[in-house]
């Protein structure tokens, strides 16, 4: 399938900024207002897979837009990455690294209708899980 990011159409997404290796657009479709993506240029994956200096303008990118959404739109701000290379690429799925920065309020849309049942997902870790887990990632 064709990477609708590296493809991407610059005259139907609107970029909000682009520098030498990274660019940030608002998410379509979107989970709330204001939802961006920040996006590496060069077709990568996974996180291990970008260069010190591409890692290093992703992360400053980030950091510059999860400033601005505190100023100018949230009071809070969800910041995710997944890797999910089980799942097939469609329109919500792309197999180009990307992360989400989504402003967040208390009480917002999608709190109401998926985070206010987190409580009955978490579970407490015993102790066997964390022997288990603790000697895996060494």
């Amino acid at each position: 399938m064709d990477c609708p990011f590296c493809n991407i159409n610059k005259e139907k997404t609107r970029i909000i900024k682009e520098k030498s290796k990274t660019f940030v657009i608002l998410s379509n479709p979107r989970l709330m207002p204001g939802h961006l993506l920040i996006i590496p240029k060069r077709h990568v994956e996974n996180l291990s897979e970008l260069s010190t200096e591409e890692r290093k303008e992703l992360f400053d990118t980030l950091i510059e837009f999860q400033e601005k959404i505190l100023k100018n739109i949230a009071s809070g701000v969800d910041m995710r990455q997944n890797y999910r290379p089980f799942q097939k690429q469609d329109n919500l799925k792309v197999n180009h690294l990307h992360i989400h920065l989504q402003p967040r309020e208390l009480f917002d849309e999608l709190y109401e209708k998926c985070q206010i049942f987190e409580k009955n997902v978490f579970k407490e870790l015993s102790k066997e899980e964390m022997e288990k887990f603790s000697k895996l990632l060494k």
